[in-house]
């Protein structure tokens, strides 16, 4: 079992887990990702990229929005509770090398939370980090001290401007691809579509850059196909081939498109969780 040490909500429907996991946390690279069950003998297995983890202390971060009926449940464990399976690690670990110029790694909303071994990654092996940090709004803003702990320079944008510069995350991307020192690499996890502009930036100025598509995975272990993209032309499937890919190579109408599929049915599930939730509350407080 995995005991949860601490939870926190970070946004509106964004958790922070602790748990224990002592040999995933010896294990696990930056990328990586594990499989969570929550309930013991039928419910659904869900990946969720790994956040953080302390191998000495034996513990690992997630970090999940409650979009789904599974999310839901796990989003209503408490400290002190206990989770039946976490399974992991898996999933190619981040490529990281040694460069002269800065990289520059881009989170949109609770995207920023997997960037971090990321950058912990790239910061271990001496080189410059420039963190782009955006959201909505700033009450959208996770992982901000984190950032700034590790980070050489973080720049803030919300599409509001109430905190950090007014924009979208392309307006940093294309500053610092025309700058004097233009980076080695871009790096993106978040929403489909701001990879998408992120990816087109980079490649204007012939920039490398690598994307997560951690978002459409569903079973995480290849088995049930829904992660299928399109990558150079040829077929991959994230939760095996990647979940890291040349972001230039994919085919990211296909990939925006294909993600709609299960859209209904997840906020229906969501909702007939939300509500089950809901009566078992009451039915316990009229106990």
């Amino acid at each position: 079992m995995f005991k949860i040490l601490e939870k926190k909500l970070l946004s509106s429907g964004v958790y922070y887990m602790k748990v224990t996991a002592s040999e995933i946390a010896r294990n696990r690279k930056a990328g990586q990702f594990v499989i969570v069950q929550v309930d013991n003998e039928f419910g659904e297995r869900i990946p969720l990229t790994i956040a953080d983890a302390n191998a000495e202390e034996g513990w690992i971060v997630l970090v999940f929005q409650a979009v789904g009926a599974t999310t839901h449940k796990l989003s209503l464990m408490e400290a002190g509770q206990e989770l039946p399976t976490i399974l992991g690690p898996l999933g190619n670990p981040s490529i990281i090398e040694k460069y002269d110029a800065p990289v520059v790694i881009v989170g949109g909303g609770f995207g920023v939370a997997p960037c971090y071994p990321i950058v912990q990654a790239h910061k271990a092996i001496g080189n410059k980090v420039i963190m782009v940090i955006c959201a909505r709004n700033k009450d959208l803003l996770i992982f901000v001290d984190e950032m700034k702990a590790i980070a050489d320079e973080v720049i803030i944008m919300t599409d509001d401007g109430s905190a950090g510069r007014q924009g979208v995350s392309t307006v940093p991307v294309q500053e610092i691809c025309e700058s004097q020192c233009p980076p080695a690499e871009v790096i993106a996890i978040g929403p489909p579509i701001m990879m998408k502009f992120c990816a087109l930036t980079a490649k204007k100025y012939n920039v490398p850059c690598t994307v997560s598509l951690n978002t459409i995975m569903i079973d995480g272990t290849g088995m049930c196909g829904g992660c299928r993209v399109s990558v150079g032309g040829e077929t991959k499937f994230v939760c095996v081939d990647g979940p890291e890919f040349d972001a230039h190579k994919v085919d990211w109408d296909n990939m925006m498109m294909r993600m709609k599929s299960f859209k209904e049915r997840e906020t229906e599930d969501f909702h007939k969780c939300k509500m089950q939730a809901q009566a078992d509350a009451l039915a316990a407080k009229s106990k």
